[in-house]
């Protein structure tokens, strides 16, 4: 098998090159953020949405050099590992950026850092899947809310302990909730519900993750005619929905079959899955 390659700041290395002391502020404090992307035929779909994103976190957590991630940027070094590595027209991307340097809780420096990598994607579109998931809620732990909440940051210990009662329970999703207790979001997806017509979502102020496909999502159902309401959302809905399902940029849209005794229809999920693929 060839060598496989990511790109370590602008520097094609060996995926198994060690990047990184045990004094990385990465490593350390989870002083990061990653954006996990999809490049289908070619083309990395959603790049400005994904960079916006990106730039908006790195403001956010005040790393320096964040306005060189563009979309160009983007799409011209996923295309780039992509072919490096003799992949397919159809890639799954994660660029994580962090605070380089050393330093204790202060840091000595706030520039910005990089670490690009690439994988063939598994299917090569957007397609709802065949099978519907099982879900439950995972309330072992909660999700606090706050100007951090909405960052995919190197910091995913409640996804962690969320995934681990997963893999116990035998499940294909959880729901995790926030501190208040209201719905928040899937372990690695946004959530949206259809109930009596309308299409429901934890607003941002409820913890969940700023998805690129939540945006994405909620602009096709608007564009279509649906009522979308951003709310809080008592986990009480859910027995009461005529749809669950979920999203996120690398596989789309996801529907749910069931919830405890509940189960689901798909029809409003198809139908967007189906706009979705068309973009």
């Amino acid at each position: 098998m060839s060598t496989q390659f990511i790109y370590l700041n602008n520097e094609l290395v060996p995926t198994t090159h060690p990047i990184f002391a045990s004094t990385h502020r990465a490593w350390r404090y989870g002083d990061s953020l990653f954006e996990s992307m999809r490049m289908v035929n070619g083309v990395l779909k959603f790049a400005e949405l994904h960079a916006d994103r990106l730039r908006r976190g790195m403001k956010i957590l005040k790393m320096e050099g964040y306005t060189q991630v563009d979309a160009a940027f983007l799409q011209d070094k996923v295309q780039d590992l992509a072919r490096r590595n003799k992949l397919g027209p159809h890639v799954r991307a994660r660029l994580t950026a962090y605070r380089d340097g050393q330093g204790l809780y202060a840091p000595e420096t706030n520039q910005m850092g990089w670490v690009l990598e690439v994988a063939n994607s598994d299917t090569p579109n957007y397609e709802l899947n065949a099978k519907g998931l099982l879900v439950e809620v995972f309330s072992e732990v909660t999700k606090p809310t706050g100007v951090l909440s909405a960052i995919k940051s190197g910091n995913a210990l409640v996804y962690v302990l969320a995934g681990i009662y997963k893999s116990q329970q035998r499940l294909d999703e959880v729901f995790i909730l926030n501190q208040a207790g209201f719905l928040c979001e899937a372990n690695s997806s946004n959530v949206f519900v259809v109930y009596d017509k309308k299409i429901y979502t934890p607003s941002l102020q409820e913890g969940c993750i700023a998805g690129v496909m939540r945006q994405v999502v909620i602009g096709l159902a608007k564009k279509h005619g649906f009522e979308v309401l951003e709310a809080q959302l008592n986990p009480a809905i859910l027995a009461q929905a005529d749809e669950v399902f979920l999203t996120n940029a690398s596989k789309g849209i996801q529907w749910v079959l069931g919830y405890d005794n509940k189960r689901y229809f798909n029809s409003v999920s198809k139908f967007l899955s189906e706009e979705l693929a068309k973009l």
